[in-house]
């Protein structure tokens, strides 16, 4: 038995497992910054499950680690990683929810002020073993498997929230999803066309703009291109790029809902006459709760929808993953398997 800090104080680990880490931060080279070798085995502590990972995806919110971002310095190592699929202790093939939050917090999740997420104050998924508080599992539907599952706690939570908690979209409506591409992104453009939305498309590359079609988009556009007409809502997750066009993209009374800023938080204008004037709705959204993604995974199962896989590589060959993602050169999500 060992005894090792998890940002908490000592905490309980038994024996070794492979596992994705950071070690240390590096703001310009952060795949550099990336460890794959041996971490403790995690026990879990009251209320908690120990889920034996068989797959796990990965997120830019990893990356955003190794830069130091929303990760002290405290808490290193930290295993990485949001996304896991796997078997619980009772043999029951789980999904991993990664919103941790306070044991006495009641409602939603993601208001918790103390909430984090897996890789922020717990280890995270990229790992052979992961302990998670027993709320935090929802059973895996047998029609996908640990690799699909695994997509689904981060990104197609993350869309799924932005689309039917944050937009108030409604059959009939037109969607605009900005960075056609990404594993949020591809999310938003499947979900939002199986629930009867007319969706649009947005990428600088072309082989995005026929990939967006073929999953489900309507129409895809170049980014910054004047669309035939407005739409009710935008889904944003690219940032300060695509700002000022998601903006003059809406009807007026419209909503931008944002759930992240992969290209900068700081556009060149906030174009707060246009907010004010068009009266347009800016919301904010993160992640989702357990309930929603329970929703998510019967949504999906009752569809027949299979989340878009852009590679699947071993634990072993981490580095390989997170320096694909670090290029842009994917469509879907990266998944490791363990």
């Amino acid at each position: 038995m060992k005894l090792v800090t998890d940002g908490f104080g000592p905490a309980a680990y038994g024996d070794c497992m492979l596992a994705a880490y950071a070690a240390r931060f590096d703001g310009d080279d952060p795949v550099g910054a990336l460890e794959v070798g041996e971490r403790p085995e995690p026990e879990a502590r009251e209320g908690w499950v120990v889920v034996e990972v068989r797959a796990s995806a990965l997120n830019h919110h990893d990356l955003w680690s190794l830069k130091g971002v929303g990760l002290r310095e405290q808490n290193l190592p930290m295993i990485l990683g949001c996304d896991a699929a796997g078997v619980d202790p009772d043999g029951n093939e789980v999904v991993v929810h990664a919103v941790v939050s306070d044991p006495g917090w009641k409602g939603d999740e993601t208001l918790d002020p103390k909430r984090s997420l897996l890789s922020e104050r717990y280890q995270g998924t990229l790992a052979q073993k992961v302990a998670v508080p027993a709320g935090n599992v929802v059973p895996k539907p047998a029609g996908l498997s640990f690799e699909q599952a695994a997509c689904l706690p981060t990104a197609w939570l993350t869309a799924y929230r932005m689309l039917f908690t944050q937009s108030d979209l409604k059959p009939g409506d037109t969607v605009l999803v900005q960075g056609a591409g990404g594993g949020v992104a591809t999310a938003l453009i499947t979900l939002a066309r199986h629930a009867g939305i007319r969706v649009w498309a947005t990428s600088r590359d072309e082989a995005k703009r026929a990939r967006a079609v073929e999953i489900g988009a309507h129409e895809a556009f170049e980014s910054g291109a004047r669309l035939p007409e407005r739409v009710d809502a935008v889904m944003e997750t690219v940032g300060q790029a695509t700002w000022s066009h998601s903006l003059k993209s809406l009807k007026q009374g419209g909503t931008v809902v944002i759930s992240g800023a992969t290209s900068g938080q700081a556009p060149p204008s906030a174009e707060l006459n246009r907010i004010f004037f068009l009266q347009l709705r800016v919301q904010g959204s993160t992640m989702g709760t357990r309930t929603e993604l329970a929703e998510l995974v019967q949504f999906m199962a009752n569809a027949g929808i299979e989340p878009h896989i852009d590679s699947v590589l071993p634990l072993a060959d981490a580095r390989e993953g997170f320096a694909k993602m670090h290029e842009g050169d994917v469509f879907g999500k990266i998944v490791f398997t363990v």
